[in-house]
């Protein structure tokens, strides 16, 4: 008797653009190429474990596995009003002046581990005035690049 297989859909989300998307595949057809963002053409995505939905004023930062900045996507400007261009290859740490008001290192723990750290109060100095954030922190899930993408959601403190 043969097994059934099972489907599995996994939930992926655009650094640059912040389009979600879903597929059964975490590599672009039968290459071992990492999906690409099929409405504004990034050349990667990061699986979600689980369904996430950024808030509209989200801002999006790709980084590299040591943390620096490899891509600004939306609403970056908006939060920081920092360029991509005049950040890339920049720890996103120093960039932002991004400390978490408990003090935990979190972007090092999503790098370190491998997982998921989401809904830490966090403070952000870039920009025109300090302002507070909610990081939600996923981690690259794949074997070679490594890497995280850190979404940072404005908050009133309150």
């Amino acid at each position: 008797m043969l097994a059934d297989t099972v489907t599995h859909e996994h939930y992926f989300i655009c650094p640059h653009c912040g389009n979600r998307s879903m597929g059964t595949d975490r590599n672009n057809g039968f290459r071992r190429e990492a999906r690409g963002c099929e409405k504004c053409g990034f050349a990667y995505l990061f699986e979600l474990l689980d369904d996430y939905y950024p808030a509209p004023n989200a801002a999006f930062f790709a980084c590299d596995r040591e943390g620096r900045i490899v891509d600004c996507g939306r609403g970056s400007f908006e939060l920081t009003g920092l360029r991509t261009e005049a950040v890339i290859g920049q720890p996103v740490r120093d960039v932002l002046g991004l400390t978490f008001t408990d003090g935990t290192d979190h972007l090092g723990t999503a790098l370190e581990w491998e997982v998921r750290v989401p809904h830490k109060p966090a403070q952000i100095t870039a920009g025109p005035e300090p302002s507070l954030a909610l990081a939600d922190i996923f981690p690259a899930y794949d074997d070679e690049e490594g890497g995280l993408l850190l979404v940072l959601t404005p908050s009133s403190g309150r």
